[in-house]
Formats: structure tokens, sequence, C-alpha cells
């Protein structure tokens, strides 16, 4: 402060006010038995106005007695640990932070201790405020400190793993039991997942365990903000605009109009999980990105690295997880980076799904994921896509012989057969989207290789994939195959209309009769992506459904019906190029990342 400016009628002197002995006389005097001082030293520590001298005096002395502050003095170090030290002078912070280091080295019982109070600095500080009578919580910092403040937890984190190796395997439970509630602000989410983010930039090995923590809380609000639940938040919140709008110009007689189908807030989407979810895949994204490339370069074995640790979070928390809507798409944005990337992921889920040791609603899970993956992925080449249609539809033959094979007539039993009717699902679903894509340059070829798949086989069998399939799938995969003269579907589905699917269960008292009325327990994992700012990483590597200019092919009215969470299904058009994924790169070219063997590189 220049002195010549400072009012010394009103400013209180600057000077430090102490009482008792010094801190190693304190601890003295405690062991003998007289806790007067060391109670009067905990209070000075506590006292919310305490000043920079005073804080920089006390640390000093106790870092020159850290080897008597055992597990004893915990009430002591947890005081100390409570300091409001990041917002101080770099003085302070500097002595605070040999502190730190002198004392996980000197006594390893307070690391846990220690983590625990950086990690309380992840997110925004709060502090209450009273106004009219009624408290509410507040940030303290509203932008221009967070930075600073954030850095130096980080620095002090990065000292404390210096000094005691083991940190990391006491660092994953701290950060996980200290992650907010979902409830709490965008701002307050955002804030701890970056910072859990960037912990394992300097301390890899965490890495993995700190994706389960954050993609596991991003499913939560995930869960909580379903396809419809967004729709409805947006529709009234833009009627919410409108109301306004109008209420608006009444009163004021405004000259202008408000275009009406303006978003409430642009950017921002307007259920409240939603948006907060927005946020976290924004980071998560971001993170991704700038994991795997460096000078806008990408770097293939910290990509790879990356991969199979996202690939391990995927297989445990994200494929069992039903009806997701959004957390799937980190896989999506990381596959994009590289053709490799993608192959290796629809040959993971390829395993799964033939795998018999796999639980069935994995097996079914994964052939969604596949088939979703393959339709709207745009980086997907075309080749890439004929080359695991052979595969599911071969496997899809192989089941049939299987059944064939049986003495007993093979019933329409979901329980039973759940992965081959997921798979036949998937082999419709990619027909619907990449035949345009198969038949685009040459006609001819592209009508035999549709027509070699022998899909006839599979719409004829006894199982009646299209009877439990979703109608909008059945009903659209008819019209395309009909008008390319390749399957013929109408007479099975107008017979599957006619009546209820009677499915056959076994029980202990004897085999009993039910009636199917809900087709195959299964979603579409990348239907469109509905979150704003994160979507605009996302919406490049889309393809959107395009809605045939040929009448006979779709009837929208029909396939609305059936669903509206599916652009597609909806009937919907959308704009993409006519080709999808017609990359310049082949499977044989990218051999590093997982690549599938020989039998996945069909042409």
């Amino acid at each position: 402060m220049d002195i010549g400016n400072r009012d010394f009628l009103n400013t209180p002197p600057l000077k430090i006010v102490r009482f008792g002995g010094s801190v190693t006389e304190t601890l003295a005097k405690y062991k003998q038995g007289d806790v007067n001082d060391y109670e009067l030293l905990k209070h000075q520590l506590a006292d919310p106005e305490i000043k920079d001298a005073q804080i920089i005096t006390w640390i000093q002395e106790l870092r020159s007695c850290v080897t008597q502050l055992t597990k004893e003095h915990e009430q002591l170090i947890y005081t100390v640990l409570k300091l409001p030290w990041l917002g101080r002078s770099q003085a302070v912070v500097d002595e605070y932070m040999a502190f730190l280091s002198n004392l996980v080295s000197a006594q390893t019982v307070f690391l846990c201790g220690c983590l625990k109070m950086v990690a309380s600095h992840f997110i925004p500080a709060r502090v209450a405020i009273c106004e009219g009578g009624v408290e509410f919580s507040d940030s303290d910092d509203e932008g221009e400190n967070l930075p600073r403040k954030f850095n130096l937890c980080h620095q002090a984190l990065q000292l404390i793993a210096r000094y005691v190796p083991s940190t990391s395997q006491f660092l994953v439970p701290v950060l996980q039991d200290r992650f907010p509630f979902v409830q709490q602000s965008s701002k307050t989410l955002e804030c701890y997942v970056h910072n859990l983010l960037r912990v394992t930039v300097y301390i890899p090995t965490i890495r993995r365990d700190v994706l389960e923590i954050v993609v596991g809380q991003m499913l939560k609000l995930d869960v909580s903000a379903s396809r419809s639940c967004i729709e409805e938040a947006e529709e009234n919140a833009l009627q919410s605009q409108r109301a306004g709008s109008s209420t608006e110009e009444a009163l004021f007689d405004m000259d202008e109009d408000l275009p009406s189908d303006q978003p409430p807030r642009v950017g921002v989407t307007a259920h409240p999980m939603a948006e907060r979810l927005d946020s976290l895949m924004s980071v998560l994204l971001a993170y991704i990105k700038d994991i795997c490339h460096v000078n806008e370069t990408l770097h293939i074995d910290r990509t790879k690295e990356l991969y199979r640790d996202v690939l391990t979070v995927f297989d445990k928390l994200i494929l069992p997880t039903h009806a997701l809507c959004h957390v799937q798409y980190v896989l999506f944005y990381l596959c994009s980076f590289r053709l490799a990337l993608a192959e290796a992921f629809l040959e993971h889920l390829w395993k799964i799904l033939q795998n018999p040791s796999q639980p069935a609603v994995l097996r079914q899970a994964a052939a969604g994921y596949m088939g979703s993956f393959l339709a709207r992925a745009k980086f997907i080449p075309v080749v890439t896509a004929r080359a695991c249609l052979d595969l599911l539809v071969s496997w899809v033959q192989r089941y049939i012989d299987s059944q064939d094979s049986k003495e007993r007539q093979a019933c329409c039993d979901i329980s039973l057969h759940g992965p081959f009717y997921a798979a036949c699902q998937a082999v419709f679903y990619i027909v619907i989207f990449r035949h345009a894509a198969i038949l685009a340059g040459n006609m001819k070829k592209g009508l035999e290789y549709l027509q070699h798949l022998n899909l006839e086989r599979v719409v004829m069998c006894q199982l009646n994939p299209l009877k439990v399939c979703l109608p909008a799938v059945a009903n659209l995969f008819a019209a395309i195959t009909r008008k390319y003269q390749i399957v013929f579907c109408y007479t099975i589905i107008e017979r599957n209309n006619r009546r209820n699917l009677p499915v056959v269960r076994s029980s202990v008292g004897g085999d009993c009769v039910s009636t199917n009325t809900n087709p195959l327990d299964c979603f579409f994992p990348y239907d469109p992506y509905m979150l704003k700012r994160s979507g605009s990483l996302i919406e490049p590597l889309y393809q959107v459904w395009e809605e045939p200019a040929d009448s006979e092919v779709v009837n929208t009215k029909t396939l609305a019906q059936d669903s509206k969470e599916d652009d597609f299904l909806c009937g919907e058009g959308g704009h993409a190029d006519a080709i999808m994924g017609m990359t310049p790169s082949s499977l044989d070219s990218n051999p590093n990342i997982g690549s599938p063997p020989v039998t996945f590189q069909r042409h």
C-alpha cells in the first residue's frame, strides 16, 4: 500500500496479536497435562480474521517441531489444514506448502487429511449470504481468483505425491468421496471434474479410476434426463419465452418482433440435469482432445493408452446401463480421431456379441452399439460397414442353422434368443442407413452384395425377427428392400400384425404361453445428440437421417407412431452427404491399435 495515500485515521494498525508461548513450549506443557496454551493455540489458528503475518509465524514454528506432531495432535493438525491459505499472499502460500511437505514426510498418518484438504478446494468456495432475513449460499469467487487457487491446489498435490510415493492409492477414495452431489450447480460440478482430470496429467496411474469416478457421476445425470424430459423442458422454455415476448410487446408496444422459433438461451439446455451433464460432457470431450493431440497433431501412443482406459470404463459402467442418451458419446468422439480406433471398438463389441459366456443383456447391448455406431458415425467408411455386415449376417445365419438342426421346432422367445434378435435388428438398422452408400458408385455390384447377404432367409426363418424388432425398423427395412427387390417382408409383417406374438416360456410347472406386447427391449445408443454446447463437437461427426425422396420407401405417419426419440423414427429429414464416411483410409492401413483379424477385413 502506498503510505502517502493511506488513511491513518480509519485504517487499523497492522500488528500481530499473540497469546501464549511458542509452539514447542505449548506442546511440552500439553505433554505434562497443561492444555490451556494448547487450546489457546487452536483458537488463534481458527480465528477467521487471522493475519498473514500470524499464519507465517505459526507455520514456521510448527515446521520446526513437526516430528512431535504425532496422531495425538490430530485436532491441532486439522485446525491448521483448515487455514485459509489459498487466498493469502505468496509468502503465506510458500510457507504453507513447505509445511505440507514436512508434515507428510514426517507424519504419514496425516496424508489422507492433507489430501482431503486439497480436494475440498477443487470447487469454488461457498459463503453464506443473508438478504432480507433469508440465508442462501453463493460463490465466493466468480472467476478471476479461481485459476490461481486451483493452480496452487495442484502444486500442493504434486508436492505431496513427490514426498509420499503411495499417494495415488489413498487419493482415489478421497476424490470419490469429495465429489459434489449431482444436484449442485453446473459450475461446481464442472470445476471439480476439470480438476480431477487435471490430476491425471501429473499422476497418470490413477487416470482409469478417475475416469470411472467421473463417468459414474455423469451416468446419474444422464439417466435423470431422458430424451422425452429434455424435449418437454425445451418446449416449455420456448412457450414461456413466446408468452413473455407477447406480454412485453403488449406492454411496451415494441416495433420489432422476436423470432418465434428462437431458443430460450443460446447454448443452454433447458432441462437442469441435462444442462449439468452438458457442462461435464464439454469438459470431458475437451480433455480427450487435449490428451490425444500435441500441437494439433494426433499423438498415437497417448491416444491408444487413453482409448484402453475409456474402453475399460465403457465395459464396466456404460455398456450395462440401459437407455443412456449422451455419456456413451465419449467413445464415439474418441474413435473419430483415427479409423483404427473405430475398428478396434467394433471388434470389441463383436467379441462380446458372439461370446456365449457373456450375459445375454450385455450381448444385446453390444449388438445395439454396433448397429448404431455403424449407422451414425460419418467417419466409418462403407468398406468397414460392409465388413461388419458380413460378420453379423454370417453369425445370424449360423444361429439359424443351429436352430434348424434341432429336432424341436424353434419358437420365438426373446429370453432364449435375445442376442440373435438384437443382431438381426442391428443388420436391418445398418442396411437402412448404409444402403445408399453401398449402392453408390456401382449399383450393380452393390445390389449383388446385398443379395449375397441372403437376408431373405433371415426374414423368413422360424424365429421371425421382424416380429420382435421395433416396428419402425421393420417397416423401413421392408420398404427399402422391396424398392431394390432384395427381400419381400410385407407378407410376414401383415401376418405378424394380425395376431399377438405367443411366447413359450419354461417353468417348473411346465411350459406356459404368454403374449409379448413389448418388442425387443433395446435402444439405439447413438440416437441424435441433444445437448447444445458439447453437441458442437459431435454434430460434424454425426450422420442424421435423410428421408428418402421416393414416397414409396417410407411412410412417415406410420413411423412416427412407433417412436419419437430417433430422428428417422420420427420421419424428420436431416441434411447430410449422400455417401457417408467415404474416408480414404482402409482397414489394412492402420494395423496398430487392436486392428481386427483377417476375418474382419472382408470387402
